[in-house]
């Protein structure tokens, strides 16, 4: 599995036409909440054995750094399934810039906290960004949407891009792979993934009006004897007219 894979949702049936309503909900929102509460519950499970099982992120620390070339100093960026705050929130706190995390599991939040004080962590996820309230220079998504149904996914990434100040940057990864909303085994407890192949992903994030600068793949050797290897596509997106 990637590195922060913690901001997850349910099942919406119908997307709004613009794709930005920031008040938009899911039809059924009390299953929307279970199923919330049951992937925050894994990620509490796993905790801090995360970044064991995952020590070496160097597609992801690549990213952030071609990232901050980018963007100007104290530029406010907001991290999407913000994880332990390992590696992504400390590197850009380090490089001076001002940090919002959002993530779902209390867990996560905790140990985010203690590694990165300087940002602002937030148990949310991404139905939770409203771009009326805020905009940023730049989001980072890590591995963050593989935790929604297909289905979802052009509702998030038109949510991301309004929220997404004129210009701004988005950095989005996922796993190659052909999966949908299925049930798997992680670090010994149950998260539900979706994947995409790489021309798909293109053209859902194309869809959502976001304007692709950048592709890199990375072949990926997760350290514990439980994760499979796996191909990871790191794409940096700007927004669009």
């Amino acid at each position: 599995m990637p590195s922060t894979p913690s901001v997850c949702q349910g099942e919406i049936t119908t997307v709004p036409s613009d794709r930005t309503d920031p008040h938009y909900l899911a039809p059924d929102p009390v299953a929307w909440a279970e199923r919330r509460e049951e992937q925050a519950k894994a990620f509490d499970a796993i905790g801090e054995r995360y970044d064991e099982a995952f020590p070496n992120k160097e597609g992801q620390e690549d990213c952030v750094r071609r990232l901050l070339d980018s963007l100007p100093q104290g530029a406010h960026v907001l991290d999407l399934g913000s994880g332990t705050g390992l590696p992504t929130a400390r590197q850009l706190i380090n490089a001076g810039a001002r940090v919002t995390g959002f993530e779902i599991s209390e867990r996560m939040l905790e140990l985010a906290r203690a590694n990165v004080p300087e940002a602002d962590f937030r148990q949310a996820d991404i139905m939770d960004l409203d771009p009326v309230e805020t905009s940023y220079d730049a989001i980072v998504a890590f591995f963050s949407l593989l935790c929604l149904p297909k289905d979802r996914v052009a509702v998030a990434l038109g949510r991301v891009r309004a929220s997404l100040a004129p210009g701004g940057l988005l950095c989005l990864s996922m796993v190659e792979t052909d999966l949908d909303d299925v049930p798997l085994s992680f670090l010994g407890t149950k998260i539900r993934v979706s994947g995409y192949r790489r021309d798909e992903l293109r053209e859902v994030v194309t869809n959502a009006g976001l304007v692709i600068e950048d592709e890199r793949v990375v072949r990926f050797e997760p350290k514990d004897e439980g994760a499979r290897p796996e191909v990871q596509l790191f794409l940096t997106c700007r927004r669009g007219a």
